[in-house]
């Protein structure tokens, strides 16, 4: 079952097109992350899925209705945390969930949402006093109090401290084992990896990948990745894809990227090879592959890039 369906969406803004072309398809009860650098297109296709923007073309159904059969009984199912969530500053965190939850005609209760969050201490406390993790918190809060069936978060940790993203990656996760729907924006990718079972990586308004965050490892890139730096490079790139256990080699700006399947060949190898051509290393480093390493792999581009 879907919760959330898009067929050809499309969205310009004068000359630029934001959003080209979209298909995709969001099951029932998954964390579904869109993935990519600023400019991707993701915050207007979630726009576009909130009802907040209307697309050039295409078609989305959400929960299984389209916004101009029933905007107001739409709403009533959906929770929304936007990028950027202002709040007033002047009134309270129990006035703010007091606000939020009149909106609804049935909602949690002000004091179950405020347990939800970890923000009981700060129950009277005006939002202006409250640090980014707790407005970013009381935030979520908003979106929750709707108790809703599927939750759109947009970028939801960006600016936070590790403590506080792993607080609201706790709490995310809550959300998700209680068989509700989550599409989620980021463009980090350890969160990516952690709370969605599939993604969709996009750029230039388009998807240029879909699949759980490991079958997209494995689909794109070997498991392992070697990296090094030479003094006064001059490495011979065509014996270094000869090494065995190497499936693939990128140079750029002076280091080398090795894919490899069986590090514990192609590291030896590596060594005696640049020990054959007298060069010398001035850095050597291997690490798991990453979806931030199959976007690389892909735009030639990292996902943080501006």
């Amino acid at each position: 079952m879907s919760a959330l369906a898009l067929r050809g969406l499309r969205k310009a803004f004068g000359d630029v097109t934001a959003v080209d072309g979209i298909d995709l398809e969001v099951r029932a009860g998954e964390c579904f992350g869109l993935l990519g650098p600023n400019g991707a297109g993701k915050t207007t296709t979630i726009e576009i899925c909130e009802g907040l923007t209307e697309p050039d073309g295409g078609d989305v159904e959400v929960l299984g209705r389209r916004w101009r059969d029933g905007e107001h009984a739409l709403r009533e199912r959906l929770g929304i945390q936007l990028q950027d969530t202002q709040l007033s500053e002047k009134i309270t965190v129990a006035e703010t969930l007091a606000l939020f939850r009149s909106f609804y005609a049935q909602a949690r209760t002000v004091d179950e949402v405020i347990a939800m969050v970890q923000l009981e201490e700060k129950r009277h406390a005006r939002v202006g006093t409250l640090s980014g993790g707790q407005k970013q918190r009381l935030a979520l809060a908003c979106a929750l109090v709707g108790d809703p069936e599927l939750i759109f978060l947009d970028e939801p940790t960006t600016g936070l401290d590790p403590q506080a993203r792993r607080q609201l990656w706790e709490l995310i996760e809550g959300f998700r084992a209680s068989g509700r729907t989550i599409l989620l924006t980021t463009h980090y990718m350890d969160e990516a990896e952690r709370l969605c079972d599939r993604v969709a990586i996009m750029d230039h308004g388009r998807v240029i990948a879909l699949g759980t965050p490991r079958a997209l490892i494995a689909e794109i890139i070997a498991e392992q990745l070697v990296e090094f730096s030479a003094a006064g490079g001059g490495v011979d790139d065509g014996a270094l894809r000869a090494l065995p256990g190497v499936a693939a080699v990128r140079a750029q700006d002076g280091a080398w990227q090795l894919e490899v399947k069986e590090l514990h060949r192609a590291v030896p190898a590596l060594l005696g090879e640049l020990q054959r051509q007298g060069v010398a290393l001035s850095r050597l480093s291997t690490h798991s592959a990453t979806l931030e390493d199959v976007f690389v792999k892909l735009t030639g581009r990292h996902l943080r890039d501006e």
